[in-house]
């Protein structure tokens, strides 16, 4: 073995961007080697981090792994290159194992004659059939650490020249190594960011133009105060409300509400991801997992970690996701797919609907468990015909929001199109008048706005609301004494029984849980003699 030949074989080695690549190319290089018989390399690492101890992996258990193999031998029938086996893994601080003692101490191992060793050498019959002489052995050592282990069996003896050709290469083999799970430590992460710009650039396209809230509403302010209730803690949040009544945006201020906020919001819309992958939506998958996953991918659980994952729509999570999504809320663990390694986080998780999961749960597409697990607190978002008086604020904001989109001047609102906009029941809610809006902006050409909505039902309304007196405001506490008077009044009428048939919660025609919300908001208790609340 000559030193000069190194330099074409670090060369080789420093090309190469993946650890496999570098391992295979220095024990090629040194299988090649004159009167070498076997080479191998050991690396001490986690037993996840191994290809073939993955799936029998024990948390933080570090050993020595054969990960590289390569030699000529005699008897027939022997490949070498296999690196499973009896020596594949090898624990460390294992004494008697000269592999593991190299590891453990740091210290080269040399011996000049295999036939007169009684302290190394197992198996002295394999030795003389493959005719093996001597052995060398090497630390992989990066800046004092012991990465792993290079071992040489030779058919001739290891002069001192050999030796400090194989010490040379294992210092070589250490900066590669090390350089290489560096690089590869990058890509991951690189990957990781790729995901979440990717995340990002959707959500700023999709992410509804609603900015704030806005409103002052009785209706609005009432889920205003219970939302600054559950902000501040880590409960988990039923978002309840017809499609296009701003629920997300009530997930949003939550989450900027919460000690969380300096993490991200990450949005799942249940309802448009296809029912073969969930999974992998929701926790990620490894490159070759299934069809068409060319990468790694990283899933919404792992971008939200140590922030806020809000499922838009949980209704349309398939029922054999449930137990896993139900497992990761209760542990905060999760596999990716085509991966068995466990991984954890911490996350917070608001969900949203606009089904009666209770019904879902009762036909037996919902599981009772997760259905409890996300509504801890209930929070019911009012449609928009439930806050008319928002109407006008919401109208000026969606006309300026659409102007500055669409460059184009600023029409003008009169009273009578607000009139109209506030005598239209709105079944799309929020969303319907802002696609309303910009479609009468575009139109308007500076001009004058004029929405375009169902005559008859507009007239219906005013002719409604010019049938009705004129109302009293009624002031918050006063407003607060009635809802509470009536909540008692219900309770009492059904024997304090809150949910189920012929109780409080279908008398008022709300969900038992925001009723159960209510009554701990208000202090409600049921009177002594009556025992506990029944649900």
């Amino acid at each position: 073995m000559n030193l000069a030949a190194l330099p074409p074989i670090i060369l080789a080695i420093a090309e190469q961007r993946s650890l496999s690549a570098v391992l295979a190319t220095i024990i090629d290089a040194v299988a090649r080697q004159p009167d070498v018989a076997l080479a191998r390399i050991w690396l001490l690492e986690p037993d996840e981090a191994c290809p073939h101890c993955r799936h029998l992996a024990l948390p933080g258990e570090v050993s020595l792994h054969l990960r590289a193999s390569a030699g000529t031998p005699r008897l027939a029938g022997s490949d070498w290159s296999r690196t499973q086996g009896s020596f594949h893994k090898i624990p460390r601080g294992c004494g008697n194992l000269k592999i593991s003692h190299i590891a453990a101490s740091g210290e080269s191992v040399r011996i000049a004659r295999l036939w007169e060793d009684q302290q190394w050498i197992r198996n002295q019959e394999w030795a003389r059939t493959e005719d093996l002489v001597s052995f060398a052995g090497h630390p992989i050592v990066f800046r004092g650490a012991v990465l792993g282990v290079l071992a040489v069996f030779r058919r001739s003896e290891a002069g001192d020249e050999c030796f400090e050709w194989l010490r040379a290469l294992a210092d070589t083999a250490a900066v590669a190594i090390a350089n290489v799970r560096a690089f590869e430590q990058v890509e991951a992460l690189r990957g990781e960011l790729e995901q979440e710009r990717d995340y990002l650039r959707e959500e700023v396209q999709e992410a509804g133009s609603f900015g704030e809230i806005l409103g002052r509403s009785a209706a609005l302010q009432r889920v205003l105060r219970q939302l600054e209730m559950v902000a501040g803690t880590d409960a988990g949040v039923m978002i309840l409300g017809e499609s296009g009544s701003g629920k997300e945006l009530i997930a949003r201020a939550i989450h900027q509400r919460s000690p969380r906020a300096g993490k991200p919001l990450v949005k799942v819309n249940c309802a448009s991801v296809p029912r073969e992958l969930f999974e992998s939506e929701f926790f990620g998958h490894t490159r070759g997992a299934f069809t068409g996953a060319v990468r790694d991918r990283v899933g919404r659980f792992q971008l939200a970690d140590g922030g806020t994952l809000f499922l838009d729509e949980v209704g349309e999570i398939p029922l054999e996701l449930q137990p896993k999504l139900l497992r990761i809320l209760q542990e905060g663990e999760f596999e990716r797919v085509g991966d068995e390694s466990t991984r954890r986080v911490n996350v917070r998780v608001i969900a949203a609907t606009n089904r009666d999961l209770r019904r879902e749960v009762e036909a037996g597409r919902f599981r009772l468990d997760l259905f409890y697990r996300l509504s801890v607190f209930p929070l019911e978002v009012p449609p928009l015909r439930d806050r008319r008086e928002d109407i006008p604020a919401l109208t000026a904001h969606f006309v300026r929001q659409a102007c500055l989109r669409f460059h184009v001047a600023e029409p003008k609102v009169t009273e009578r199109e607000v009139e109209r906009a506030r005598a239209y029941a709105w079944p799309g809610n929020v969303r319907e008048l802002q696609n309303v809006v910009e479609r009468a902006v575009i139109l308007a050409q500076g001009g004058l706005l004029r929405f375009e909505l169902p005559e008859a039902e507009v007239a219906a309304g005013v002719a409604a609301a010019e049938t009705l007196p004129v109302r009293e405001v009624i002031p918050e506490a006063e407003w607060r004494r009635r809802e509470r008077a009536n909540l008692m009044a219900a309770l009492e009428q059904c024997g304090f029984r809150v949910s189920g048939k012929g109780g409080a919660a279908e008398l008022l025609g709300v969900n038992a849980a925001t009723l159960a919300s209510r009554i701990k908001a208000l202090e409600i208790e049921r009177p002594r003699k009556n025992r506990h609340l029944s649900l």
